[in-house]
């Protein structure tokens, strides 16, 4: 499909997007916190002690990949999360692979992931220097991806750039 040079995407659409895409992300992360909590509860008698690196790997393995690959698999597959289906958009290729999707998704949830590695050291450094720096940085990524979705003339943002995607209003 062609890349569209001004995207006529209304703000207010890619912002039910985002909150259908948000409330699902956030309805999943409460699930793991209720299913977590009963195999603390069952199998462990309570919350075992982390180190910080089996921290930073626990919350990776269960929330970020499988998140980045349900995005993945979504957009390949449906050319569009829950959110883009409410909010009446979809995503298109120059060349749809899997690979792309992959990669569009990587770069979306990186800053989630920079978040989480700066909390998560933070916590067991008294949030040193690397702590606030990966929290600055996945801050300062997340703004610049938001910005560049709302404010350039094509609406992509560096996601869709790398993986030669863009969100456009569903062909009805």
């Amino acid at each position: 499909m062609k890349m569209l040079a001004i995207n006529p995407i209304s703000v207010k659409k890619r912002m039910i997007e985002f909150l259908f895409d948000y409330l699902f992300i956030l309805a999943y992360l409460v699930l793991l916190f209720i299913i977590s909590m009963l195999i603390y509860i069952i199998f462990f008698n309570g919350v075992p002690e982390f180190t910080e690196i089996q921290s930073q790997w626990l919350v990776f393995l269960t929330s970020i990949l499988p998140i980045t690959l349900l995005f993945t698999f979504l957009d390949y597959a449906k050319n569009g999360s829950l959110g883009k289906t409410k909010a009446g958009l979809e995503l298109v290729y120059q060349k749809k692979t899997v690979l792309a999707s992959l990669i569009r998704n990587i770069i979306k949830f990186l800053p989630w992931q920079l978040g989480h590695m700066g909390t998560i050291h933070g916590f067991y450094s008294n949030f040193d220097g690397l702590s606030i720096s990966l929290s600055i940085s996945a801050t300062l990524l997340a703004v610049s991806l938001l910005a560049m979705t709302l404010f350039r003339k094509d609406k992509r943002h560096l996601g869709d750039l790398l993986a030669h995607t863009q969100v456009q209003l569903k062909e009805e």
